[in-house]
């Protein structure tokens, strides 16, 4: 039987485990505090007994992801490629602002959602991450740069919400007082529009920021590029969007790349500044990064431009994102797929 990777243990259930091994309750909290670190074994809990380290030794699994490959951009991203002890591997992004540093984590090991822009989901998905291991990106990324982490996007390879249960328990731990205490006003969750999901999470009343690729305003255009949109409506999505506000107080923001002469014209920015204006929220345009497997590219600065101007102009708050780490191949899922290219050759 696969044992559970401690890292992902809250205190009162590593105070169960602590029972029945045998050992006083007080110790649960020690681990917690050893997990919450970034220990890789159960050795370095040297305030532990060395039958008590053996115990847990038995019981469960703690590891740290290997770094495999690290890639620094000019502009201070650096972009981490680490093996897990399964030996599949994961991207990891530390975005460097003034406000503070971002990391940007990874949910699973591959995607199954399929959309025709992005590199995480060629090949399919392979697994879901546990919980453990999501915290442990964070801590890894924070140990390795020697840098605070003021903030977390479930924005890497996978669909958070298809990985439900373990990134809710995820939420919850790097949350804890005792452990990371990332505030969830500084974590952004995206999701491609997986709507009971949306609306479970939305019944947490977490006080993330919940992020809606959406990268279309009508179905026609969705479907081209997005499988998850035949399941669900461009207005299903949005629907579900302003439940999630209403339920949480917290505006969703919406994801929209911009890819050339798929979803970038001007009749495509009037559309979509009239669905947004229905239920609020913010656009975030997204200059594509293009990648090699793929034939989209990247819409025209001038496009770009104009699809912004004409948002605004219709009173809708919109930012243009500015690309980070372009030269280190940053965006979902780029490394990790040209590794395993190199590797199939």
């Amino acid at each position: 039987m696969e044992k559970r990777n401690i890292r992902g243990l809250f205190p009162e259930e590593l105070e169960t485990a602590m029972q029945e091994l045998g050992e006083p309750k007080f110790r649960a909290k020690q681990i917690f505090q050893w997990t919450q670190r970034g220990a890789a074994s159960f050795d370095e809990m040297t305030n532990l007994s060395a039958a008590l380290r053996a115990k847990l030794s038995d019981k469960f699994s703690l590891t740290a992801p290997k770094c495999i490959e690290k890639r620094e951009s000019t502009d201070g991203t650096i972009k981490y490629l680490w093996q897990l002890a399964d030996g599949n591997t994961i991207e990891t992004v530390l975005m460097r602002y003034r406000h503070g540093n971002t990391v940007c984590i990874s949910t699973q090991v591959g995607c199954r959602m399929g959309c025709t822009f992005c590199a995480s989901t060629i090949g399919g998905l392979v697994r879901n991450l546990d919980a453990g291991e999501m915290l442990e990106e964070v801590i890894c990324t924070a140990k390795d740069a020697g840098e605070k982490i003021s903030n977390i996007v479930l924005m890497g390879i996978g669909e958070p919400l298809d990985n439900y249960d373990e990134v809710l328990r995820f939420l919850k731990l790097v949350n804890h007082p005792d452990g990371c205490n990332i505030g969830m006003r500084h974590i952004t969750l995206s999701t491609c529009g997986l709507i009971e999901e949306i609306d479970k999470l939305a019944s947490n009343k977490l006080q993330l920021t919940l992020s809606v690729s959406l990268h279309a305003p009508d179905d026609e255009t969705r479907n081209q590029i997005m499988p998850i949109s035949r399941k669900s409506s461009v207005r299903e999505l949005l629907e579900a969007s302003a439940r999630y506000y209403k339920e949480t107080g917290r505006r969703v923001s919406f994801e929209y790349a911009m890819i050339d002469g798929v979803n970038d014209s001007k009749a495509h920015a009037k559309k979509l500044a009239e669905r947004i204006k229905e239920i609020g929220g913010h656009v975030n345009l997204i200059p594509l990064n293009p990648i090699a497997e793929r034939t989209l590219g990247a819409s025209a600065k001038e496009k770009l431009e104009v699809f912004e101007q004409t948002l605004k102009q219709a009173g809708i708050n919109v930012t243009l994102r500015r690309s980070l780490g372009e030269d280190i191949d940053a965006a979902c899922g780029q490394l990790r797929r040209r590794k395993e290219s190199e590797g199939s050759e």
